[in-house]
């Protein structure tokens, strides 16, 4: 049984989500539908997936009701202007054929553009518009996060970043936390890296007769993270949901912690200097 967060906005969320990067066309809506009817009620998407049609039509094939569905998608970096920023959410909002999108992210700071606020300040004016419901960020630093509160006055309830065993983000993390961001997880697996061999791990599933990835997903739950994990396989989409009949003691929780590295990244990707368009 899904278990949720409540966003500072007041709407609820699954405390696990479906990222749905690389499933284009129509096997992607097939694997799509698939997932929603495995359980998950959280599909994460963006523009530079190219697949928010495959989503929506997903979601209007599935049969369940649209508000059990929370819809996300996410502002690439070459639209931070504001008119740019305004367009492309009305664009996202057509291409799944919804009438809104439920949660929408800028997708990275580009900070070296600087447009930021900018693409913030179209995201806020959509939502009051009612295009779309919530409104958060991807990759954001604590520095960037407080720029977007000073300049505009409203804070996002979402901040999306890399999250796994090797790289827990616990300082980004504790200042999401203070400011009543939910932390959701992408790469939680770490794109099946070496972190799914991690004999600490390894032993851990093995006590508790779970996957590898069931206790890492259940690590970052218990951390109060939002992980969005992605398989085209029905096996493991129905494993990886299925998190909320166990838990890890604090020992266990700490012995995934101390994996982590300073340079944990795993392609390096720092938001301070990282572009993507």
């Amino acid at each position: 049984m899904q278990e949720h967060y409540i966003l500072s906005d007041g709407f609820k969320i699954p405390k696990v989500g479906f990222g749905t990067y690389q499933l284009n066309g129509y096997d992607g809506v097939r694997r799509i539908e698939q997932a929603i009817s495995a359980g998950y009620r959280l599909l994460d998407s963006a523009v530079n997936y190219e697949n928010e049609g495959a989503v929506g039509r997903a979601v209007k094939n599935s049969g369940v009701s649209r508000d059990e569905l929370t819809v996300t998608s996410k502002l690439p970096g070459r639209y931070h202007g504001y008119q740019d920023a305004v367009n492309t959410i009305q664009e996202s909002v057509l291409r799944t054929g919804l009438d809104y999108i439920d949660l929408y992210l800028i997708h990275w700071p580009n900070p070296i553009e600087d447009k930021y606020v900018e693409a913030w300040q179209a995201l806020v004016d959509a939502q009051k518009a009612g295009l779309v419901r919530s409104i958060g960020v991807s990759n954001f630093l604590p520095e960037h996060i407080e720029r977007l509160e000073k300049e505009t006055g409203v804070l996002p309830v979402i901040n999306q970043v890399e999250l796994h065993p090797f790289f827990n983000q616990e300082t980004q993390r504790a200042f999401d936390a203070s400011k009543q961001i939910i932390t959701q997880a992408w790469s939680p697996l770490g794109r099946a890296s070496a972190v799914l061999k991690e004999q600490t791990i390894v032993d851990i599933a093995e006590k508790h007769k779970k996957s590898i990835a069931q206790v890492i997903l259940r690590w970052q739950v218990q951390l109060g993270v939002l992980p969005i994990p992605k398989s085209s396989s029905i096996v493991r989409q129905e494993e990886n949901l299925n998190l909320f009949d166990f838990s890890l003691s604090e020992e266990e929780m700490a012995a995934i912690n101390q994996l982590t590295k300073q340079d944990g990244r795993r392609k390096g990707q720092d938001p301070a200097v990282y572009q993507e368009f």
